[in-house]
């Protein structure tokens, strides 16, 4: 189920389109100014004598043009912007996000090994924010097979913002990153307490590795006398097998609603028949499941609104 030795498929988004939808955005957000600002760096970074020193001063001072208000963004704008790139979801994205992403795509980039120089050279010097652009706009970028071990890089930061910009509502990550720094960023959501639901293609990266590593986390933690997110098993339920089933009966034993529902969705995702005969004992449980009442989504919905 897991992409990670094989070639990666390229989901290369359109540029022109990825660029004119989120100019409507920002238009939407800032001052005629504002708006001459940017298409004036736009037109002077797509010329053929643009320079990455260019790049780096419109990226950094776009901020103080643009603002940094969150885009306002409609069930309308998400479908467009889905449609430009599968998994493209801006919706936590700021009008200086979106203006720095467009001056991103607007340079050239015919040349490969120019063009990731140019962005390594802007992920070497960027401040916080600047790093939450480039780690979100992955998706959109030209090339994007070059970032894999840059987002990677992302996934071992300290930085909050940062490792959400990568981690959550990013689909670079699922559709390009390797296996172990794949898994890394899976626990590394859990234990930061981020809503794993946010996590773009969390079903179709599910391996063993990421279930034992899961279910070796959740025994670390309750023999800490700590509780684990129900959504922890969202990647577990696939591999369920005799060492990994007394996890889920543990879970049904549980007085917390959220963890028995959990351990349904779990059982109902396994092939293991002794799974599925712990699913019948709960007859009530499955029965929802069954009737699409109970879903992961909606699980880690209602366990971040109580934490």
């Amino acid at each position: 189920m897991s992409k990670t030795k094989t070639s990666p498929v390229l989901y290369q988004a359109d540029i022109y389109e990825a660029s004119s939808f989120l100019k409507s955005l920002v238009e939407k957000h800032v001052t005629p100014q504002a708006q001459q600002w940017l298409s004036e760096k736009t037109a002077m970074l797509s010329s053929e004598t643009a320079q990455p020193k260019d790049l780096y001063l419109a990226f950094s001072a776009a901020p103080r043009f643009v603002g940094k208000d969150k885009l306002a963004l409609t069930a309308q704008n998400l479908e467009t912007a889905n449609t430009i790139r599968t998994g493209f979801n801006p919706s936590h994205w700021s009008v200086a996000q979106a203006a720095r992403t467009i001056l991103l795509l607007s340079f050239p980039h015919q040349n490969p090994d120019d063009f990731l120089a140019t962005i390594e050279q802007l992920f070497n010097t960027a401040d916080m924010g600047e790093l939450v652009a480039l780690y979100a706009a992955l998706p959109l970028l030209p090339h994007p097979e070059s970032f894999k071990k840059r987002a990677a890089e992302g996934v071992r930061t300290n930085m909050g913002d940062v490792f959400e910009a990568v981690a959550l509502d990013n689909p670079y990550a699922a559709d390009y990153m390797e296996e172990d720094a794949w898994n890394q960023m899976v626990l590394k959501t859990l234990f930061v307490g981020k809503p794993i639901y946010r996590i773009y293609g969390i079903e179709k990266r599910v391996n063993p590795k990421l279930a034992r590593m899961l279910s070796d986390y959740a025994h670390e933690r309750w023999a800490a006398g700590r509780t684990v997110s129900p959504e922890l098993w969202r990647s577990v339920g696939p591999y369920l097998d005799a060492n990994l089933l007394p996890d889920i009966k543990k879970l049904f034993e549980q007085p917390n609603e959220l963890e028995q529902q959990a351990a349904a969705l779990a059982c109902s995702q396994s092939q293991y028949a002794p799974a599925k005969e712990l699913l019948n004992e709960h007859a009530a449980l499955k029965e929802r499941v069954t009737r699409g009442e109970l879903t992961w989504d909606l699980i880690g919905n209602r366990h971040l609104a109580l934490n």
